[in-house]
This record gives C-alpha cells, sequence and structure tokens, in this order.
C-alpha cells in the first residue's frame, strides 16, 4: 500500500513539473522543464550521497575505529540480506541517523555521537535497522528524485518571475499562470515530497523492526530520540534543511506538529503502529538490555 501512494505521489509530483513547465512556455517550456530534471536528477544520482555526508561532517569508520558500532551494522545488513554500507559517524550531540546512497550496493549509514551515547545496544540496533530498511526499499534514491523535482520546480517558478511569465504570449493562462506556477507551484511540490517523506518513515519502522526483531526496542529508540531532538539543537541541520527528511526523526526545531509541513509523521503514531507489530510478532523488549556506555569507553570504543 505504501508502495501504491509512493508511485502515485510521485506521478502527482512529476505531472505538477510538467504543468509548471507548460505553464512556462507551452511545449517549449516543457521541453526545458524535462532537460532541467534530467540534469539535476543526474548529477543528484551520483553526487548526493557525497555532498549530505560531507554536509553534516560523517566520518567514515571501520572494523578497527569502531568496532563495535560497525560489528552491529554488519550483523544487521546480513539479516536484511544488504551489502555491507559504508559506516559513518557524525559528531554531533543531538542522538539522530540517516541513511543515503543511490542503491544498496553504493549506499551508507551514519548515526551521531549523541544517538550512540543515548541509546542502549537494542535500540541503536533498531534505528540503524530501519536505516537499512530505507536502503533495501530504495528510499534513499526515491528522495533523492523527489527532492530533486521539487527543487527543480521552484527553479522553473523562478524562471517563470525572472522572464515575466504573465507578460508572455507563450502562456497559456497569463498573469494566472504566472502566479500559479511562481507560487502555488513550489508550495504543492513541497507538500508532495513531504507526503512521500511520511509514507516512507512508516515502511521504514516496519522493516527494520523485522530486520532487527525487537519493535519495541525501536519504539524505545524512537521515544528517546524524539524527547532529546527538541531540546539539543542541530546546527548544521538547521543550516541545511533540505536534508531535514533523511533522519529518523525531525531534526529541525519548531516542528513537532504532523501536519502537512511535517517532514516525519508523529512520533506517537509511529510508536503506536510498532507497539500494535509488536503484538502481532509476539515481541517483547529483552530484558536488562545493558546501555551502549556500559562498559569502559577504552574497551568499548564504539566510534573509536
Amino acid at each position: 500500500m505504501n508502495t501504491l501512494r509512493t508511485g502515485l505521489l510521485m506521478a502527482a509530483l512529476m505531472g505538477l513539473f510538467l504543468a509548471a513547465g507548460y505553464l512556462l512556455g507551452r511545449q517549449q517550456g516543457m521541453f526545458i522543464a524535462f532537460l532541467l530534471a534530467a540534469g539535476m536528477n543526474l548529477f543528484a544520482y551520483w553526487n548526493a550521497d557525497k555532498m549530505v555526508l560531507r554536509m553534516h561532517g560523517a566520518r567514515e569508520v571501520d572494523r578497527r575505529s569502531a568496532p563495535e558500532f560497525y560489528g552491529l551494522v554488519e550483523e544487521l545488513a546480513q539479516r536484511a540480506g544488504l551489502p555491507m554500507p559504508k559506516v559513518y559517524i557524525m559528531e554531533n550531540p543531538q542522538p539522530n541517523a540517516f541513511a543515503t546512497g543511490r542503491n544498496p550496493e553504493n549506499a551508507a549509514v551514519a548515526a551521531t555521537t549523541g544517538l550512540l551515547r543515548l541509546l542502549d545496544r537494542d535500540e541503536i540496533a533498531g534505528v540503524m535497522a530501519h536505516e537499512l530498511a530505507h536502503i533495501r526499499h530504495r528510499d534513499t534514491l526515491v528522495m533523492t528524485m523527489t527532492a530533486t523535482i521539487a527543487g527543480a520546480i521552484s527553479m522553473l517558478a523562478n524562471f517563470g518571475l525572472f522572464f515575466g511569465g504573465g507578460r508572455d504570449r507563450n502562456n497559456p493562462l497569463g498573469p494566472i499562470g504566472a502566479i500559479l506556477m511562481i507560487v502555488v507551484a513550489p508550495l504543492a511540490a513541497m507538500l508532495v515530497q513531504m507526503a512521500i517523506s511520511r509514507t516512507r518513515e512508516y515502511g521504514a519502522d516496519r522493516g527494520g523492526a523485522e530486520i532487527s526483531g525487537q519493535p519495541l526496542a525501536l519504539a524505545s529508540a524512537l521515544g528517546k530520540i524524539s524527547g532529546a531532538a527538541h531540546q539539543i539543537p542541530n546546527a548544521t541541520a538547521e543550516a541545511n534543511p533540505a536534508t531535514a527528511h533523511m533522519f529518523i526523526i525531525n531534526p529541525l526545531s519548531g516542528m513537532r506538529m504532523d501536519n502537512l509541513f511535517s517532514t516525519h509523521p508523529d512520533p506517537g503514531k509511529r510508536i503506536a503502529e510498532l507497539q500494535k507489530l509488536a503484538g502481532e510478532m509476539g515481541a517483547t523488549r529483552r530484558p536488562g538490555a545493558g546501555p551502549w556506555e556500559a562498559a569502559p569507553r577504552h574497551a568499548r570504543g564504539p566510534w573509536g
């Protein structure tokens, strides 16, 4: 159902994009829109993952520099039937994580030091399984494409404003078409992009719970992360809000409500769904799950 809904939303976004091009200049405008989208998507396909990781100061780790964390991701990737992704850690006090990459063979997962300090091992496993589910579902590519198309629509709107779409005889709706393209089209594109993002989060929650086998651990992690994320600012995310949809919990401040403008579903609703899934799976939280930092730092070395 989520896949069908995502497909319909992406079709709507592409239709909106072509409509914006038509309003800009009929068939010629649609052709310009197509070239713009093709160029931006091609660039994003090959470079988006590297750009996002660089934006957030992510540092790649391996079995030697972060044995516990790397080993945990490796174990989860094997359970998920995925190639081993690259593993990154971000020096950031806000607990959060994301996945990126154009396909499972070229994927990466990243977690903040705040997340590794706050959660216990089972909860970290749930979070990283959630990110691996995004990779398995190819959500990372879907979200890159939708963000690129939404950005292209905004660029078309700027072109219409700059070139005065309302005075162009090729504009089929005259001033009304210009207003629709400049104001309504980017707003509508943002709403569709947010809807796609929220849809994929529910699917990744379910997939992550199935990979880790502990939906209640993921539910517990979401509760802890959402509570801390609104108290601990993420300056890097605030400076790059276009990447907010990639994180497991919205890293931006002031967007707590599950409304049209939110990149994520309400954490309470996600936790409720995971609790329902736990009942279906007959899963219970393993008692006595020790904190990730229970061992001395020199013996533990999760991130080196």
